[in-house]
Order: C-alpha cells, then structure tokens, then sequence
C-alpha cells in the first residue's frame, strides 16, 4: 500500500468505531514483524519509535526511523509513522527530517500550567510542519521502571472538564488519558474505567488514546474501543513475545551461535502478536 499519516488512520478508525494499534519499534525485526502481522491481518498499522528507543539506539534517531520508513514503504498495507513519548525538544525537532507525519509530546510530569505551556509550544512546532500531535493529561504509570499507581493515586485518571479545557488551550489533536493501564504490564489483567472513558468521549473534542495497552485483556480493549478510545499503544506484548521465543530456541540448542536462528521465530511470535491484537481491534 503506501506510507499515510496518523491523523488520516486514527480519523478513519475514529470514523468507524474500530481502534488503529500503534506498535513501538525497538529493533527491524520489530519493525518487519509488525508490518508482516498488519498484512495477515489486512489492517493499517502505526509503527511508533520513543524516545526511550533513540536512547538505545545512542542518541541517533536517523538509522532507526530510516530502516522504519523503507519497511512502511514496502507493506502491503497502509502505515503510518509516529514518534512516541517524546520529553526533547531536540528530537521533537526532528521528527519533520525523518518522515514522522506525527508525534506524541509527553509534559505529563510537569505541573498542570507547565504542561500546557510546553504542550501549546510543541503543538505550534507540529502544525507549522504538519505534524499531527498527540499528548497526555494524567499518569499511565509503570515507565521507566516507575511503579504502577493506585486507582485513587493523585493523577491516576483524568478528569474530563480538566482534559477538554486542556485540549482547548494547548491545540493538540489527540490525548492520550490515564483510565486503569500501566506501561511495561507483564500480565493482562488490568481493569479499565469505563465509566470514565465514556465521560471523557463525551468532553474531549479530539480522540482519545489508551497507553500501556499490553496489560489490558482482549475484552477489555474491545469495550474500551466501542466505548470511544481509539488508538491503542502497544509495546511491551512484543517484546514478550519476542524474549519467550528467543530464550526457547537457545534453551533447545545450547551451541546455537548465528542470531539468525532465534531471531526469526523471535519476529515470526512478534508478528503472530501483532496480528491478534489487529483482529481484536
């Protein structure tokens, strides 16, 4: 197919009540994976890079959103390329050079002012350059190694009249909201707020984003899809997927050196992922 921006595949899911899944790269064969897994499904795909993963990669965002880009271009469905959980300005910056059509601009541990003045300024940033921006308002927890935070923790959900004033002043396209998840989530039992999510459908102009998608089960992501979120973030499945693969290929061959043997039932198990939670949406 061809390489289409976020805002084109999240208008359209948000169009027909499906949810669009935005993957997180790390390494090709998550890139490969992913694209191969939104083939078998026959559904678009977001291929997100975070700024965690240009820190791994050292820094240089270049390499890894190049070999991103020539996979999307060769898919045979439509992708779209998203620049994930960025704190810089200097890589956010750098989002127009590498063919991100858009970006999400995380302020969302800055005190509420500070997070809409940061916001407001990454939003202008994006528009004169055609970027589509996405942010957050409340706490999905668990990055970084942070813990999850309790369903009564201060910040641990957004409030609806706070979310549309925020979107109003800051002029960002989609809002990512904290309703239950938590990033990093190695089990899939986290139990959303579905009244919330409808009350925040309800307020929020823009459509709405679920981070820390991984810890939510099948039936959970699908009542939080028809009840108005739309793009779902997806990050931490593959990458479990991806080691249970790996370490069963080394455990079954102890002399296995060449990383392509267990690196490609390592992307085939991404891809088979990949393609079940495509299905699901």
């Amino acid at each position: 197919m061809t390489l289409v921006s976020t805002g084109k595949l999240v208008a359209e899911a948000a169009a027909t009540r499906t949810g669009v899944a935005a993957f997180n790269v790390i390494t090709l064969e998550h890139a490969e994976a992913i694209t191969a897994g939104a083939a078998a499904a026959g559904r678009p795909v977001i291929l997100q890079i975070s700024e965690n993963a240009v820190k791994f990669h050292g820094g240089q965002l270049g390499p890894l959103a190049a070999a991103a880009r020539a996979v999307a271009e060769l898919a045979a469905v439509d992708v779209a390329l998203h620049l994930d959980h960025v704190e810089s300005a200097a890589l956010l910056h750098q989002a127009p050079d590498h063919g991100f059509s858009s970006v999400m601009f995380d302020a969302s541990t800055l005190p509420y002012a500070d997070n809409v003045a940061a916001t407001k300024a990454a939003a202008e940033f994006c528009h004169e350059h055609g970027l589509w921006l996405e942010s957050e308002l409340g706490t999905v927890g668990g990055k970084d190694g942070a813990p999850p935070l309790g369903a009564h923790a201060p910040g641990a959900r957004t409030d609806p009249a706070e979310a549309a004033a925020y979107v109003a002043e800051t002029g960002v396209d989609a809002l990512a909201v904290a309703v239950g998840s938590s990033h990093a989530m190695t089990t899939r039992d986290a139990a959303l707020d579905h009244d919330l999510i409808a009350a925040l459908k309800t307020a929020v102009p823009v459509p709405l984003v679920l981070h820390g998608s991984s810890g939510v089960g099948d039936a959970e992501l699908r009542r939080a899809v028809t009840g108005g979120l739309v793009k779902i973030n997806i990050g931490t499945a593959l990458n479990i997927a991806f080691t249970a693969a790996v370490r069963d290929t080394l455990a079954a061959d102890a002399k296995l050196v060449d990383p392509r043997k267990y690196l490609k039932p390592a992307r085939q198990a991404m891809s088979d992922t990949v393609r079940h939670f495509l299905t699901l949406l």
